[in-house]
């Protein structure tokens, strides 16, 4: 745990070590090495420079940054943004790719470094590649996990984030024109979201409206009713992250089409796999990087249109010009790997159970949070593609010094799911260091139910008994 704290304080005792991590969080080694050399070839020493996926991505961080940011000319050969070191905008160009999920790949990064000789191919990473077509592959499968859906509904992003980030600017678009440029958060959701409702709207301290409570029904006919007509779409995750709460989708989808208010649902904590949510939804947003790219090692987003909403039609034909086009090799390595994900849920689906009953009873777990929690367990089912059907997330709060506990813990540690292996961490330090740190960010996590010592544990398909004892230990 110290060394969570001092990674979020940014101590160079802790931040010298990291060499990797979370891609929109980290950049890649590959990527600080190939902007290096950009730099370099470039004459522009004592510049700092940023990578994108496109020059599309590249064009709309050099708005965001404005004087004196400036694009990478052409014969760069990678597309990015360029500006003095002492302009003082790394900050912001950093939490701008990391909101919209725009940075370069680092499989491309690895070929540029490649092509100019400042990697040799004995330093390339060795990956599993796909043989054939993998778009049509990986659509394919996407398609077939939501049942609803054909190809021409699906539409692939270089990360969930940056699904999230496209449709949200291509249903502003669609919605502003009738007056309506409101969004509607329903619940705590994941951070990049919320900061895109909280930056991105047209004017934030009145577009972005919040309802932490979801299942509170009544509170939100009274929110439509007042406010209907200008609000462009309601957004929420089913479940929800990292409380795992599971509203009436049923009925909050009857209210937003009697209100003309767009439903965006984000799957991505349970999976399509497990949750038939797309028929109640107007467009889903999905990380491909959980479950589907089961090994951890590649980024990905989808999203996927219902082919009977009111909007289809136009979410078609807007959102291939929204999405960040994804990287040939990256592609190909989620192809490789996308077709275990049937069999890496079935192993989940069965662990899970076994985990969450243990912690149920044990007495140092004060707080526990899972798909079948009480409080949402009819409306989890009632979407459920089967009652096994049940996810990897458990959210935890322990009756003991967290610290001691995550310490001690001997599982793999760290701020993703939905992989092979099992995963923990304290997920509001990781998210919400600013919150968690304060007084009043405190008392904004307690009115949303969160507590800040909160863990999120996934889990992989290791054996239920190896999990239990680790976990057994650490509470010891």
């Amino acid at each position: 745990m110290r060394d969570v704290i001092g990674y979020e304080e940014k101590d160079p005792a802790i931040t010298r070590h990291l060499t990797s991590g979370y891609p929109r969080f980290v950049v890649h080694p590959f990527s600080k090495l190939a902007g290096a050399h950009l730099l370099r070839s470039l004459g522009l020493s004592e510049h700092s420079v940023w990578l994108t996926s496109s020059i599309r991505a590249a064009e709309q961080l050099r708005v965001h940054l404005g004087e004196p940011a400036s694009l990478l000319p052409p014969e760069a050969a990678l597309t990015g943004v360029v500006f003095p070191e002492t302009a003082g905008l790394a900050g912001r160009a950093k939490t701008f790719l990391q909101h919209t999920g725009m940075f370069l790949s680092s499989r491309e990064a690895e070929d540029y470094l490649l092509r100019v000789g400042e990697l040799t191919d004995a330093q390339a990473q060795e990956e599993k590649g796909f043989e054939g077509y993998a778009p049509a592959n990986v659509k394919g499968h996407v398609a077939r996990f939501y049942q609803h859906a054909t190809t021409t509904d699906v539409f692939l992003a270089t990360s969930g984030m940056n699904a999230i980030a496209a449709t949200f600017r291509v249903v502003s678009d669609l919605q502003r024109p009738l007056g309506r440029t409101r969004w509607l958060q329903l619940g705590w959701l994941y951070i990049d979201t919320i900061a895109i409702l909280q930056k991105f709207t047209d004017t934030p301290a009145v577009d972005h409206l919040y309802q932490s409570n979801v299942f509170d029904l009544p509170a939100l006919e009274a929110l439509l009713a007042a406010q209907g007509d200008r609000i462009a779409a309601l957004i929420t995750e089913v479940p929800t992250n990292p409380l795992i709460q599971t509203p009436d989708l049923p009925a909050i989808a009857a209210l937003c089409r009697r209100h003309g208010v767009m439903l965006v649902i984000d799957p991505t904590i349970a999976s399509p796999l497990n949750l038939d949510v797309l028929p109640h939804a107007d467009v889903v947003v999905n990380s491909l990087t959980k479950y589907t790219a089961s090994e951890g090692d590649v980024m990905l987003g989808a999203v996927v249109v219902n082919p009977h909403g009111v909007h289809a039609a136009e979410l078609r034909a807007r959102l291939p010009h929204a999405l960040e086009p994804v990287y040939s090799r990256d592609i190909a390595r989620l192809a490789a790997q996308i077709g275990d994900t049937p069999a890496v849920i079935a192993q989940i689906n069965r662990t899970t159970p076994a985990v969450v009953e243990f912690l149920r009873t044990h007495p140092k777990v004060k707080e526990l949070y899972w798909s079948l929690h009480p409080a949402s367990r009819d409306n989890y089912l009632a979407l459920a593609r089967s009652p096994e059907a049940i996810g990897s997330m458990i959210s935890l709060v322990v009756d003991m010094p967290a610290a001691a506990f995550y310490d001690r813990l001997r599982l793999a540690k760290g701020p993703s799911f939905g992989m092979k292996h099992t995963l923990i961490c304290p997920f509001m330090y990781l998210a919400h260091y600013d919150l968690v740190t304060s007084e009043s960010g405190r008392a904004t996590l307690a009115a949303s139910g969160l507590h800040p010592e909160l863990m999120r544990l996934s889990i992989g398909c290791e054996p239920a008994e190896e999990i239990i004892a680790a976990l057994a230990e650490a509470l010891a």
